[in-house]
């Protein structure tokens, strides 16, 4: 009974501070993200404290950005956004977007709420498939180590050079103490995918290059500037 009070608890904190975005049309929500994405790419390229972004970024397997992971709790928390997972091609172009949601529960000591920007930095094609293959989960559990970055990065989140995944944040708004990316999951956005690409679309569909939407180019763009 405890766990579900928690569950109810952590639902509704998200829900409410998430509200607008998940009342929006899927359609625009798919296209304002394309937007967003790309704000975000270019804030952390040109972050002061964010030094290491561009050159990783460069060298990616992979990324997921997430242009708002609201995260809220007192005791017990979480975190919420949606975002976009782009995965390289083989000529070395990025390719076409497709969109998931992040979500989290944390417990310990915490309190507040805040709105961060979150972009993970995917290495390899191993590191790509653990997420894939295990419902989008991060961390250990996938056999993908997480290392973190950024300014409000929190501190419990390893900063290892040689990570599979590395997480760089930046804090929109707000103030939070003790969370962590270990354990979140990356779930799929059908109803996005399907709003964006037609119906039918699927993360592999859309990461193979077999759909295409002339409305990520510039987000596209913006990942492949050097």
């Amino acid at each position: 009974m405890q766990h579900l009070r928690t569950f109810i608890c952590i639902f509704s904190i998200l829900a409410l501070s998430a509200c607008t975005t998940w009342q929006e049309p899927p359609g625009l929500t798919a296209s304002n993200l394309m937007t967003t994405a790309s704000q975000t790419v270019e804030r952390f390229r040109q972050h002061k404290d964010l030094k290491e972004f561009a050159g990783m970024l460069d060298e990616a397997h992979a990324t997921v950005i997430l242009p708002t992971v609201i995260k809220a709790g007192f005791f017990a928390g979480g975190e919420a956004g949606n975002g976009v997972l782009v995965r390289r091609n083989g000529d070395g172009s990025w390719g076409y977007p497709a969109f998931y949601t992040l979500g989290a529960a944390s417990f310990g000591l915490q309190a507040g709420v805040q709105d961060t920007a979150i972009v993970l930095i995917i290495r390899s094609e191993g590191a790509l498939q653990s997420i894939l293959k295990h419902q989008g989960k991060l961390g250990a559990d996938t056999g993908a180590t997480v290392g973190g970055r950024g300014v409000g990065m929190e501190a419990s989140v390893t900063t290892n050079l040689g990570a599979d995944i590395v997480a760089f944040a930046n804090s929109n708004v707000g103030a939070y103490l003790g969370a962590t990316l270990e354990g979140a999951v990356l779930a799929k956005r059908r109803d996005l995918n399907e709003a964006f690409y037609g119906e039918g679309a699927t993360p592999d569909t859309i990461l193979a290059g077999g759909l295409k939407n002339p409305k990520a180019d510039q987000l596209r763009q913006v990942l492949a500037r050097k």
